[in-house]
């Protein structure tokens, strides 16, 4: 019995995805791709990432609700995401950044469902997550 069960323990983590940590100082480099809609400007105002202001500040995203940046009008799907209680963190992210529409389709459960962000970041997605949990407040 002993044994079954180590048996099952090894095969169930040996199936389980492995989840790549994201490394921040490669992020940094990808984000130049996001910086065309996305600035980083901390709270005291100094701007970590200039950048465009078709998406909202990124600063803190990393543990802030879904659609919660004031100041900024979201998509719908994000809007019901944040309405459920959905915190980024960075596996959230980089699960968002891969295919943003797919991401609000799959947790909303809605098919018709859709992001206003349409830019795919087809790989990096964990570094910039890692990046950008960097960007953030001190604790």
């Amino acid at each position: 019995m002993k044994l079954s069960l180590i048996a099952l323990a090894v095969a169930t983590v040996a199936a389980a995805p492995a989840l790549a940590a994201g490394d921040a100082e490669k992020g940094a480099k990808e984000f130049n791709k996001c910086k065309a809609c996305h600035a980083i400007i901390a709270d005291d105002g100094t701007a970590i990432v200039k950048g465009g202001k078709t998406g909202p500040n990124l600063y803190g995203v990393v543990g802030r609700k879904a659609a919660s940046e004031e100041g900024f009008k979201y998509g719908a799907g994000l809007v019901e995401l944040g309405e459920t209680g959905l915190v980024w963190d960075e596996t959230l992210i980089a699960e968002y950044v891969a295919d943003p529409s797919k991401f609000v389709k799959e947790k909303t459960g809605d098919s018709a469902a859709k992001s206003n962000m349409t830019f795919k970041l087809a790989k990096g997605g964990e570094d910039v997550a890692a990046y950008l949990a960097s960007v953030k407040p001190a604790q």
